[in-house]
């Protein structure tokens, strides 16, 4: 006897990706290359001749309905010691405009 389920799973794999596309993975990916990009250009200006050793995306908190947040990591050397910058966005999802920008040094 043949198993039938895979097909039928197959089925209902692909109705799925029909009916529910994964739009917001790719926005999500198109905003978080933006707003990476504005926060890497904010640490050079505001560590014009420190050395950035490190950088990581942080993640997105939803603020509102329409209002998300990303925040970068960055490792930036001072004076020979490092610092933890982080740099968060809001931006409007709706529409993506960005909206405010925070640069915090956190302590190591």
């Amino acid at each position: 006897m043949k198993n039938r389920s895979f097909p039928i799973l197959i089925a209902v794999i692909l109705l799925m990706a029909i009916l529910f596309p994964s739009h917001n993975i790719a926005v999500q990916k198109l905003d978080y290359e933006k707003y990476g990009n504005i926060a890497i250009a904010v640490v050079k200006a505001d560590y014009p001749n420190e050395k950035v050793t490190d950088y990581e995306y942080k993640g997105r908190k939803k603020v509102s309905a329409m209002e998300v947040q990303d925040t970068f990591q960055f490792l930036v050397k001072e004076n020979g010691k490092e610092k933890i910058v982080l740099v968060t966005i809001n931006h409007n999802i709706k529409d993506n405009k960005f909206l405010s920008l925070v640069v915090q040094e956190q302590k190591r």
